[in-house]
């Protein structure tokens, strides 16, 4: 059997069709058809006995298009096999994007052919690999509804995933958490006819530097009793979406063998409804001491990090990065690409949105203000899961958490949406993975293999 043809695909932005090295017969095809490397048009060049030879792509203007453009020809080319050609950039990153953008969540109906990509040699082949499996982890796990994720079926997937790479697992489930002092992640997930869990793994040499990842892992928000409207309700499978990129992420961390001890808290838990539901006003104990007003069940991501925080920081680790689809004021506030990234150390910060925009996977640095800590203020606990008056909800969000980590050298809160409302270079509609890249680039400069 013949091997399947690659056929090329030449990248070309909207000033780049004289050096694109067309043939006159090829150019001639290009200017009749219109195409002048507009983003996002595709072009079938002819080979003259009724097949095609290569595709052109454009690519658009140089001061719009992002590293991640190749992404938008994966969805656009039909199946089959391609190599890269043209004005690629970064054959690593754009390698990266068009696996990507050939993603595709087939779980429930007939798996469908995608374009595939033939790697240029110039492409770092263990990189371009480790960062679509992370991806794909992420998006997959999101993307699967709760009837199928619940937290008992989540543990079954991250105890392969540990098995898999080495990883030492422990897992504190249902009324164990009270007696090992996680009382808030029991208290959220006690509804639930599943029961709520920590589950906690570790890998690497333990003379290295701690990282550790903590990562929201709420399969089914209902809201509690402060329940959410039906629009409001119909996404929340992906409130999970922390803990499925932390889980990316520490694969990453893990396939590049860096040099980091690294830990990974999964509270996992589904905020349901049932007699035994936490209620607002309830007075809740914490792992740090600290007792939490419950102003809304609503808010009960921030209760199940803060007791995983609480016992991540008890190691005084170099550096913890929690991830979380936290609130809504941070889609407000920067919309589904942004995430918004708070920080204790403001060198830090600098390093993760300047690794983001160069790997295309961008965060923006929101302030941990200081001045808006007494609208977590109670009456009768020492703070309440809300900020009064509505402002400035991410930012209060971010400073309950920060309440929970005092012993850490640095902390990085990662409030993401996990989700593309709309196809962008990379991320078809539906589950994405966000900061895994930038957190991993960043880690990777500190930490060098």
């Amino acid at each position: 059997m013949s091997a399947p043809t690659v056929l090329p695909v030449r990248l070309v932005s909207d000033t780049g069709l004289d050096a694109a090295g067309l043939s006159p017969k090829n150019r001639q095809w290009a200017e009749a058809n219109g195409f002048s490397g507009q983003r996002g048009k595709l072009l079938a060049l002819p080979d003259g006995e009724g097949g095609i030879e290569a595709y052109l792509f454009g690519i658009g203007p140089e001061d719009a298009r992002p590293a991640f453009v190749a992404g938008l020809a994966a969805a656009a080319l039909p199946p089959g096999q391609y190599k890269l050609e043209g004005e690629v950039g970064d054959h690593t990153l754009a390698s990266i994007a068009f696996r990507l953008g050939a993603y595709r969540f087939d779980r429930y109906r007939e798996a469908r052919k995608v374009a595939e990509l033939v790697l240029d040699e110039r492409a770092d082949a263990a990189e371009v690999d480790r960062h679509v499996v992370a991806a794909t982890l992420a998006r997959d796990l999101i993307n699967t509804p709760a009837s199928d994720l619940g937290p008992n079926e989540l543990e079954m997937i991250v105890g392969d995933f540990a098995r898999e790479r080495y990883m030492e697992i422990n897992v504190t489930r249902g009324e164990a958490l009270l007696a090992a002092n996680f009382p808030m992640i029991h208290a959220v997930g006690r509804a639930s006819a599943q029961e709520p869990r920590l589950i906690d793994l570790s890998w690497g040499d333990e003379s290295h530097p701690k990282v550790t990842l903590v990562g929201k892992g709420v399969t089914f928000d209902t809201g509690g009793l402060d329940i959410k409207s039906a629009a409001g309700m119909l996404a929340m499978k992906k409130d999970m979406g922390g803990a499925a990129n932390v889980l990316g992420l520490a694969h990453a961390i893990v396939s590049a063998k860096l040099k980091v001890r690294l830990r990974v808290l999964l509270p996992v838990v589904e905020n349901a409804i049932s007699g035994n539901a936490f209620r607002p006003s309830d007075i809740l104990h914490s792992r740090k001491g600290l007792t939490v007003e419950i102003g809304n069940t609503d808010a009960e991501g921030r209760l199940i990090l803060a007791d995983a925080l609480a016992l991540a920081d008890e190691e005084s680790p170099d550096l913890i990065v929690d991830m979380a689809t936290l609130t809504g004021a941070a889609r407000v506030a920067l919309g589904p690409e942004l995430p918004a990234l708070f920080a204790t150390d403001e060198t830090l910060a600098q390093d993760l949105v300047k690794t983001g925009l160069t790997v295309e996977d961008p965060l923006w640095h929101m302030p941990l203000w200081g001045n808006y800590d007494g609208q977590l203020s109670s009456k009768i606990a020492d703070i309440n899961n809300t900020g009064a008056g509505g402002f400035a909800g991410s930012v209060t969000a971010a400073l309950f958490l920060r309440r929970f980590v005092s012993k850490a050298k640095a902390w990085v809160h990662l409030d993401i949406f996990g989700w593309a409302p709309e196809a962008r270079p990379g991320r078809p509609v539906g589950a994405t993975d966000q900061a895994i890249r930038a957190v991993y680039g960043v880690i990777r400069q500190r930490y060098e293999s």
